[in-house]
């Protein structure tokens, strides 16, 4: 890879981690964990954009920033991290968008969901309802950063801004 498409890559990722963080601000608690559709908006793009090992990156160290900085819970690490995976997998293997949102939102709220039990168990001292008790407050998260991420994808993909980060990838 040439040193000018690392950096912007690495650019690229930067600036979508501090979306990420900065748009934890916007977050809402529901059962436990905080809401924050902004990060699974990220993971959509990061995936149209970069790839699903970036989106990966951005999403444990946005997670990593916000607890750190108190802004969010160990609840951050599964849920975005399921979900911009399997995201990104999906957009690299079909390229549609339609399929890159619903699979963020597959992983977030279903692998992502029941990943979280053992964490909350396990690292945060909770004793969780049952295993899939995060499941629907990780889908409420992710179906709004999806539609958002589908939205302003589609407006910037014809504008033409988006053809230019596409082909860093």
């Amino acid at each position: 890879m040439k040193q000018k498409d690392m950096t912007q890559k690495l650019a690229s990722a930067g600036l979508l981690t501090a979306l990420a963080v900065a748009g934890s601000l916007l977050s809402v608690p529901v059962a436990g964990s905080r809401c924050a559709p902004v990060q699974h908006m990220v993971n959509i793009l990061a995936a149209v954009t970069l790839g699903p090992w970036w989106g990966l990156g951005i999403a444990f160290g946005a997670s990593l920033l916000r607890n750190l900085m108190g802004l969010g819970s160990l609840m951050a690490f599964p849920g975005s991290m399921a979900g911009a995976l399997l995201c990104g997998a999906v957009h690299k293997w079909t390229g549609r968008l339609s399929f890159t949102c619903m699979a963020e939102a597959a992983g977030t709220s279903i692998l992502g969901g029941l990943m979280a039990y053992p964490v909350a168990k396990l690292l945060m001292g909770v004793e969780p309802a049952g295993l899939l008790v995060y499941v629907v407050p990780f889908f409420i998260s992710t179906a709004v950063g999806s539609v958002l991420a589908f939205g302003l994808i589609t407006v910037i993909r014809k504008g033409g801004i988006l053809g230019a980060f596409e082909k860093v990838r």
